[in-house]
């Protein structure tokens, strides 16, 4: 039989598909052949960045080749990650990212350079970071009932920092009052640093912080801990707010890749991802930072970004938060 014009372009373009899908497959068993580079969107010594460079350091040995860590900071994360999503889908640029960029952030600002969902993959869920609510050394309150029941008897007296209205220190503290009808008066600030300069000074009455930030000080009797988020080795006797029915505040250190990096990578990356995070010397060295090496799948790690994004964009659109 004579094959039909018809019959003829569709074998054509299987072929060309499968042609693709070998070339891809080659690309991945090549991968890597030249160093890769994790894209951190904020400064260097925040939590982000000590996560990229311990991750760097366990996914290097594992892929036998260099990670370079790149800070691009600025914008609450959207200047990074948007590079990163500019970025060509080969597989040797990723995103190391805290929660914002890639779960908060588009529902806060009306003009991103990027779209979170189209324009990067998920690739790997690293490590939870747990939040913690800590009040200065000699502050009346003594547990976290005792400073919710004052943010609800005394509204808007207590005043906390965060690291802006997009990070998970401030809207941590909007899905406490929204659960027990504390308020407190916000005070933001460009990144945890200041925030910390001014607790520290004495101008704040509190923070929920994440652990890493905040840990230094925890440690020199500088900031005195009420509740974490999770359970944590570090504090094993600290009471775990969940526990007790209030709200979570998911914050994890995440990686991305381009949309469009050949899934065999994307696979490869998130093998390697996960061998790092137990890995026995690197694991160790993020519990003492107070993060919580995480095994997801690229899959299981998606459907927990969804969520996340759900519950954030439901939360904004509720208390009307924007950023311009």
């Amino acid at each position: 039989m004579i094959p039909t014009p018809l019959a003829r372009g569709l074998a054509l373009v299987g072929g060309a598909g499968a042609l693709s899908l070998a070339l891809a497959a080659s690309a991945a068993d090549n991968w890597p052949a030249k160093p890769i580079t994790f894209v951190v969107p904020s400064s260097p010594g925040g939590g982000t960045d000590i996560y990229a460079r311990l991750l760097a350091e366990g996914v290097g040995k594992g892929l036998k080749q260099t990670v370079v860590v790149e800070n691009k900071p600025g914008a609450s994360g959207n200047i990074g990650a948007a590079a990163v999503a500019r970025a060509a889908a080969d597989g040797y640029t990723f995103l190391v990212s805290a929660t914002p960029a890639i779960a908060v952030n588009p529902y806060l600002y009306k003009n991103l350079p990027y779209d979170a969902e189209k324009d990067l993959v998920p690739v790997a869920r690293g490590v939870d970071a747990p939040l913690v609510y800590v009040v200065p050394p000699g502050s009346r309150f003594k547990t976290l009932d005792d400073l919710l029941a004052a943010g609800k008897n005394e509204p808007g007296k207590l005043a906390f920092g965060s690291a802006g209205h997009g990070s998970p220190t401030f809207l941590g503290v909007k899905v406490m009052e929204e659960k027990t009808g504390a308020a407190f008066t916000h005070v933001p600030y460009k990144g945890m640093a200041p925030t910390m300069q001014d607790f520290l000074g004495g101008r704040l009455d509190f923070l929920q912080s994440d652990v890493a930030s905040v840990l230094p000080h925890i440690k020199s009797g500088k900031a005195v801990p009420l509740a974490i988020s999770s359970k944590s080795p570090l504090f094993p006797k600290l009471p775990v707010w969940t526990d007790k029915g209030l709200p979570d505040v998911p914050q994890s250190f995440s990686v991305m890749a381009p949309a469009g990096t050949p899934d065999a990578i994307v696979q490869k990356m998130n093998q390697t991802v996960v061998q790092a995070m137990q890995e026995p010397s690197v694991k160790q060295r993020l519990i003492e930072q107070g993060y919580i090496p995480v095994s997801d799948t690229p899959a299981r790690f998606s459907q927990q970004l969804q969520a996340e994004r759900a519950m954030w964009k439901a939360l904004i659109e509720r208390n009307h938060i924007t950023v311009e």
